[in-house]
């Protein structure tokens, strides 16, 4: 006889968040109107959205850096958060029980110039646009 161990099941996954047990949705914006004022204003207008979408998500879910910090992360290193942002979003459509349209990898759509800023809006916006609907 062989000594074989027995391998236990694993966990359950977690019990998804019903919305009604969420914060307060935020603000459906168009996608492109995201990327030509942030375009327009020099990104000035990128970093209100910003500070608007951090700050939604943790008022929202109750997780995430929140508006200040994620302002701030924008300010000074700000390629952290064409990560960071999607990988928000898809955190909450987790808690919600629903598969990730985006995550953390999608901030690699910025490396393709020009297309690849209006993609990630797209993505993102559009992503919090269906929690949010």
């Amino acid at each position: 006889m062989t000594d074989a161990t027995i391998t236990p099941p694993p966990p359950p996954p977690p019990t998804p968040a019903p919305t009604s047990e969420m914060g307060p949705k935020g603000k459906v914006r168009e996608p492109i109107a995201v990327a030509i004022f942030s375009i327009i204003t020099f990104g000035i207008y990128f970093l209100v959205w910003t500070y608007k979408i951090f700050k939604k998500n943790k008022d929202f879910s109750g997780d995430g850096v929140g508006g200040v910090i994620g302002l701030v992360i924008g300010l000074v290193i700000g390629v952290v958060n064409v990560f960071l942002i999607p990988s928000e979003i898809g955190n909450i459509y987790e808690k919600m029980g629903r598969e990730k349209p985006v995550r953390g990898v999608t901030g690699f759509w910025v490396l393709i110039p020009i297309v690849g800023f209006f993609i990630w809006v797209f993505k993102v916006q559009g992503a919090m646009n269906r929690i949010y609907e």
